[in-house]
């Protein structure tokens, strides 16, 4: 049962950094959002190498087949999966008056909230893929590494709530509301860790690739959305020293308690 509450602990850090709307002026300084959109950059290539990808392919080598094998094919399929909702979900990123997926008559504020729904997916996915090989005591993950993945995640995600809720604010939304949007935005994490964990439970032998799959889709996240917001305009360097302090902060964790 302690187990199982892995899944809802990056939940938490999205609901405490909704929560900041209250604490916080109605917007976030440029500077800081670049940091943290470098940050969260930096926790989800980390994670993504050594919760997800190393994992898969020792996982692969165990069973006997060609470890990078699975790692290559899923991580693929996680590259298309989120490419294929990028494509078809309207969304709007921050900063952007454009907005993506197909043409939809839905108010900013929801395409906004969409955007962030979109990212969390993956981390959902890599939570619960991850939390289902420990239950099953597959060889390169462990109990504590999943944990370590969850906290990860909940620590980028903190920001990530902050990000979210601020600007909803700024479109004229009450704090209440913004916060209770980017409360929900999160909310596809728990859940989508639930269904990716019972589902590769009953297919112990796609886990390897169930990883990667998530791997894929994180990644496809940091190289659409966060690098390139975190890089866009003045004072670039903020976002690069975000992303490294993200990166080298998961990766501790992963090695420490992994």
């Amino acid at each position: 049962m302690s187990e199982f509450i892995t899944l809802f602990i990056p939940f938490a850090g999205t609901t405490l950094g909704a929560a900041m709307v209250f604490f916080m002026k109605d917007k976030i300084s440029p500077l800081v959002e670049k940091a943290l959109l470098g940050f969260a950059a930096g926790v989800m290539i980390a994670a993504s190498i050594w919760s997800l990808l190393i994992p898969s392919i020792d996982m692969a080598e165990a069973q006997g087949k060609i470890a990078w094998l699975p790692a290559l094919i899923g991580f693929t399929l996680g590259i298309i999966f989120l490419l294929v909702l990028d494509t078809v979900i309207p969304h709007l990123h921050l900063e952007s008056d454009k907005p993506e997926g197909v043409r939809s008559k839905l108010q900013k504020t929801t395409m906004m909230i969409f955007a962030v729904t979109l990212h969390n997916i993956p981390e959902g996915m890599a939570v619960g893929v991850v939390y289902a090989g420990a239950a099953m005591g597959n060889m390169g993950v462990s109990v504590t590494g999943a944990f370590a993945l969850s906290i990860g995640i909940a620590i980028q995600n903190f920001p990530e709530g902050a990000i979210v809720s601020m600007p909803l604010v700024g479109e004229g939304m009450s704090k209440k509301k913004a916060f209770l949007y980017g409360t929900l935005s999160g909310a596809v994490e728990p859940v989508g860790g639930f269904l990716t964990a019972l589902l590769a439970v009953q297919v112990t032998p796609l886990l390897p690739y169930f990883l990667a799959f998530a791997a894929g889709a994180m990644l496809y996240v940091v190289i659409e959305e966060l690098i390139p917001e975190s890089q866009a305009g003045e004072h670039t360097n903020i976002g690069t020293i975000g992303a490294a302090v993200g990166f080298a902060l998961m990766m501790v964790l992963d090695v420490a308690l992994g």
